[in-house]
């Protein structure tokens, strides 16, 4: 054989070589992505061969399921509770997941490579193939508390709103509920005509009932910021203590405006004597007292400490990513007093507006919220087990404990902006913060209410954030829906 011929011989059998590894490599250790691919057919006519794994809550119900549907697809997705759950499960149409369906796809769907061996058993025992099941944090107790909760508040009114109840010590998701919200099963459908236009019709909705008001929806925080304001005063200064007087004027001048701060309704803080215990001031929501601590303790601590509560984070997931809370250090000292009583360019969701109060009740650590706590193959082995891991260390116990009392103080104090829901009432001590924040942009110009909070104060085991978009104070609009997840929780009458 001549020099060229053997060169060329070698060529192609490198290229063959080659082209093998690749084979082996795709079809061996790259499923996972080749199945994720939303334009391989093959997948989507699998996916719709095989039943998909259900979605179940903690307690034992199931909230997706794949069922015979006697068409060529062989399955078909069903929801139970849709409306209520759809934050959590999201849809899984022919054609796209979103929500837990989309997270957990390969593993619902069986294709994940955790699940190889037992397809292969199931392979060669002639079973037929079946996805894992995902069962998630959610308490359905406190699930259709909160959802009911903003049905009552929100419905025919055009507004929206969100909520989400953590477990402070271990961040699993007890509850995350959007309204409007919209039914899933309306995007199961096998007919591609129905679908799309099911899919433009609620795309075309003017209330977005496909947006996820519990952690894609953003609003202004209100005076519940004032826990991150507190937060740094009590941070930077350890002779503070929630009984330091501090400076509590009925107005404040704001510097380089002729713009003058009162109290909500010109309230009078504290003995009307131009100071109040800080936990006064806490209790009774002075703006005053805030902004003038924000202006002193300066917008770069303020947004240390907000950052270090979980905002300004764009990499938060749950496993599906969510939208982050933003503090954005103001340009001057008056912004920096609005920034301090949560307006200005503060925004939050729901969720993080529970990591708030989550952070507290744990002693100043918050844990990382998740949404998934186990995955189990079809032969209930167990595939996937979540650890409960450390998010940040955004205060010390003893500063989280000086929260608390102030926190404490607004739900169980007679002067408390709460004081409706304090212990008496409701059979349980809840400690929280009440918000309303002056809001043009999600609604017409109504206050938002927002209340975070966290029970029982002397053993945590759950803790709320709630938004009522346009719903005025957060004591009677965002409050109550807090306080029936909490009940609804502990199991509390």
């Amino acid at each position: 054989m001549n020099r060229a011929l053997k060169r060329i011989s070698l060529a192609v059998l490198a290229m063959f070589l080659l082209l093998l590894i690749n084979v082996n490599y795709l079809q061996g250790f790259d499923t996972s992505s080749l199945a994720a691919e939303p334009f391989n057919t093959r997948t989507l006519t699998n996916q719709v061969q095989y039943q998909r794994g259900p979605i179940v809550t903690s307690d034992g119900v199931t909230i997706a399921e794949s069922k015979p549907s006697g068409d060529i697809f062989k399955y078909q997705r069903a929801y139970s509770n849709g409306p209520v759950y759809s934050p959590v499960t999201g849809y899984d149409t022919l054609y796209s997941q979103t929500g837990i369906e989309f997270a957990e796809n390969n593993l619902l769907a069986g294709n994940d490579n955790a699940l190889a061996i037992r397809n292969f058993i199931d392979m060669i025992t002639n079973k037929p193939r079946k996805g894992a099941t995902v069962q998630t944090t959610i308490n359905s107790k406190a699930q259709n508390a909160a959802y009911n909760g903003l049905v009552q508040k929100l419905q025919g009114t055009g507004r929206s709103g969100g909520v989400v109840a953590v477990n402070p010590r271990t961040g699993a998701i007890l509850a995350m509920a959007s309204y409007p919200s919209y039914d899933p099963n309306q995007l199961a459908t096998h007919d591609g005509t129905l679908l799309n236009t099911r899919d433009k019709a609620l795309l075309a909705d003017p209330q977005n009932p496909l947006l996820d008001r519990a952690t894609h929806v953003t609003f202004p925080p209100g005076s519940t910021f004032k826990i991150i304001t507190s937060s740094t005063l009590l941070s930077q200064q350890p002779g503070t203590n929630p009984n330091t007087q501090v400076a509590s004027p009925t107005t404040l001048t704001l510097p380089q405006t002729s713009h003058i701060l009162h109290n909500d309704n010109n309230t009078v803080c504290g003995n009307g004597g131009g100071q109040a215990p800080l936990i006064t001031a806490f209790a009774q929501s002075c703006d005053t007292t805030f902004a003038k601590i924000g202006m002193d303790v300066g917008g770069q601590a303020l947004n240390n400490m907000a950052t270090a509560f979980g905002m300004n984070s764009s990499s938060l997931k749950i496993p599906f990513s969510v939208t982050p809370s933003n503090y954005v250090i103001p340009p001057s000292l008056a912004l920096t007093a609005f920034s301090a009583i949560g307006q200005f360019s503060d925004t939050v969701t729901p969720l993080q507006e529970a990591m708030f109060a989550a952070a507290i009740a744990n002693n100043g650590t918050l844990m990382k919220p998740y949404l998934v706590q186990q995955v189990t193959a079809s032969d209930l082995s167990v595939v996937q087990q979540a650890t409960p891991s450390v998010l940040s260390q955004p205060v010390s116990a003893s500063v989280a404990n000086e929260v608390k009392q102030m926190m404490t103080a607004v739900v169980q104090q007679p002067d408390g902006t709460a004081s409706a829901f304090n212990q008496a009432s409701v059979g349980v001590e809840i400690a929280g913060k009440t918000g309303t924040a002056q809001n043009g942009i999600n609604n017409t110009g109504l206050n938002d209410a927002v209340f975070t909070a966290f029970a029982p104060v002397a053993n945590p085991q759950i803790a709320v954030g709630v938004i009522v978009g346009g719903g005025g104070y957060g004591a009677s609009a965002a409050a109550p829906i807090a306080v029936q997840v909490i009940k609804a929780y502990l199991g509390i009458k």
